[in-house]
């Protein structure tokens, strides 16, 4: 099968919300008035961001979904992607199952596939992703302020739990190791947070690299220090299995896990209500896990408010 073939078979559906999609050169993406263009791109590489074992349907999922995310924490609405693919080999269930992983996602987003380019070589997955957010509105990393409360989306640390087994460092029953590997392999991206959380929300990262890790982009844009609740994070993590973990690698999941796609997002404190209905009208769980201060740099405690003195670090894709 060549790459044309390929793409025919597999990835090319006609458009229906773009002007042109795939088999020019060239996509046309026409925004509504008023609108901006959100654009992000991330790249998945065997071995460094999924196994050779995954479901290649799981792995379709999260090629786009870590994309979705970085809009959600824009809160910006996708309109389309494109896909560049390398493959050391034509596999036509693989092929398959991929790209129904793929576009179930995109379907329920109402994202259209409008590009892209397939070449033979190591595994390697690179989407872009457009969206639309109104002008001004968008959120970004730098809005920040002393005094704003700290929130995050959903569960944290469980996609590291997952990571610990295969590297042989954890034991995990069935049960929870399966659990801990979906959140790791098909993660939700939370765009209709995101959206809700315009005009609400003074700042907002998306969780890839760890929690410390990305809460450093806000407060080095913003320009501020904050306060996090190492116990409150922790609390977070969705398998019961953790509870029975030695603390210091409960906290490292929590904190500076990796691959946890929520969001995570500041507000005024007098907005916590708001923020709560912002959660509900989009059926995504929110927690407060800190508080954002003037003086700089980034604070750890327990719940009682004693410094924790464990060191985290975010995830380094250029580490070994």
């Amino acid at each position: 099968m060549g790459e044309f073939d390929l793409i025919d078979r597999y990835f090319k559906r006609p458009a229906a919300r773009s002007p042109l999609g795939v088999g020019d050169d060239c996509a046309l993406l026409a925004p509504a008035p008023g609108m901006q263009l959100a654009v992000s791109t991330d790249m998945l590489v065997e071995g460094r961001h999924f196994l050779s074992t995954v479901d290649p349907a799981r792995l379709g999922h999260k090629a786009l979904a870590v994309n979705l995310s970085d809009l959600a924490a824009c809160g910006a609405k996708p309109l389309a992607f494109t896909l560049a693919l390398a493959l050391p080999a034509v596999d036509e269930a693989w092929l398959a199952a991929f790209s129904r992983g793929l576009f179930a996602l995109a379907d329920a987003h109402g994202c259209e596939l409008v590009g892209g380019d397939t070449t033979r070589g190591p595994l390697n997955l690179c989407i872009t992703v457009f969206g639309e957010v109104p002008a001004g509105t968008a959120l970004l990393r730098s809005g920040a302020e002393p005094g704003d409360e700290l929130w995050v989306s959903g569960t944290l640390g469980d996609a590291r739990l997952a990571l610990e087994v295969f590297r042989g460092t954890l034991a995990l029953p069935a049960e929870a190791l399966e659990a801990a590997r979906r959140r790791m392999e098909q993660p939700e991206p939370r765009v209709a947070l995101g959206l809700a959380l315009r005009g609400i929300a003074s700042s907002a990262v998306d969780l890839s690299d760890g929690l410390v890790g990305d809460l450093g982009h806000i407060l080095a844009a913003s320009g501020v220090g904050a306060t996090v609740d190492a116990d409150a994070a922790c609390a977070l993590i969705g398998s019961p299995a953790a509870a029975a973990l030695d603390p210091a690698l409960r906290r490292n999941c929590a904190l500076a896990g990796g691959d946890d796609y929520e969001l995570l997002f500041t507000a005024p404190a007098a907005a916590a209500a708001v923020v709560l209905e912002a959660a509900r009208q989009s059926a995504t769980p929110v927690a407060r896990i800190g508080r954002i201060e003037a003086a700089p740099g980034l604070r750890i405690v327990d719940a009682r408010g004693a410094p924790v003195s464990q060191r985290f670090a975010a995830f380094d894709h250029f580490q070994a």
